[in-house]
């Protein structure tokens, strides 16, 4: 009851093929590995960008602190 045998998994890898089709699973597997691909480059360019310049997000505004007044009411 434990484990699964070879048996099995060949079973359930044809279910899989005639629900979804080889072409369907093809294109499932190219999407999958297309995205493990991109997250490792952004991850490989996240380390070496870090420590050569910071990097830009957002827009920064430039304005003046100044104190605050009390009102008296």
């Amino acid at each position: 009851m434990g484990s699964l045998s070879i048996w099995h998994w060949l079973i359930v890898l044809v279910i899989v093929m005639l629900i979804f089709g080889t072409k369907k699973l093809r294109n499932i597997g190219t999407d999958l590995g297309g995205a493990v691909r991109g997250f490792k480059d952004g991850m490989r360019e996240g380390t070496a960008g870090a420590s050569d310049t910071p990097q830009v997000t957002g827009k920064t505004v430039e304005g003046e602190v100044r104190a605050k007044s009390e009102h008296k009411a």
